[in-house]
């Protein structure tokens, strides 16, 4: 069987690519005909001689040799959770993205550049009750490109909403063309 094309997913802060988040967007991706691969930014989250985040920049660029490997061969579906979210929407305006899928995106993150991202096809699931990044401050970023925003009653982890950002995920994969 062909692939449809290839998606990156990229695990939040302090967190890691076995993520439950990732993990189950990896199995719709898979069961849809996609090939996936989950990068590890654990030992750049370390970094807080850096900043409080990490090696922001190095997880830009680390990101970044994947996806120009990957888009070099097919499409690409870059996806990611909280700080995984930002670096993929960053990636996504060096190298061509098929699309996007974003949980828990940071709109704003003190110093580091605002939240950008490629005008491709985006796809947001965001909790209501989201004690980091406000609901609010995604649906203005959401809002000027017509994002699909999903917001759902859950807080920054999304932990009560895995199956859903799953379902969002499917939906977004199913929507783009072959």
């Amino acid at each position: 069987m062909s692939t449809r094309g290839h998606c990156i997913l990229s695990h939040g802060f302090e967190s890691g690519p076995d993520a439950t988040k990732v993990t189950a967007l990896e199995h719709v991706a898979q069961r849809l005909g996609w090939t996936c691969e989950r990068p590890d930014y654990t030992d750049l989250d370390a970094r807080r001689e850096v900043s409080e985040l990490g090696d922001v920049p190095a997880r830009v660029q680390r990101l970044l040799a994947l996806a120009r490997t990957a888009a070099a061969k097919g499409p690409v579906v870059l996806a990611g959770s909280s700080l995984g979210a930002y670096v993929s929407a960053r990636v996504s305006l060096e190298v061509p993205a098929a699309a996007l899928f974003l949980m828990a995106p940071p709109t704003r993150m003190g110093a580091a550049a605002p939240l950008d991202a490629a005008q491709v096809p985006t796809s947001i699931i965001h909790g209501w009750d989201d004690e980091l990044i406000p609901a609010a401050h995604v649906i203005d970023w959401a809002h000027p490109r017509r994002a699909r925003l999903l917001l759902v009653d859950d807080g920054h982890r999304l932990s009560n909403h895995v199956e859903a950002s799953a379902d969002a995920f499917a939906a977004l994969l199913s929507g783009i063309d072959r």
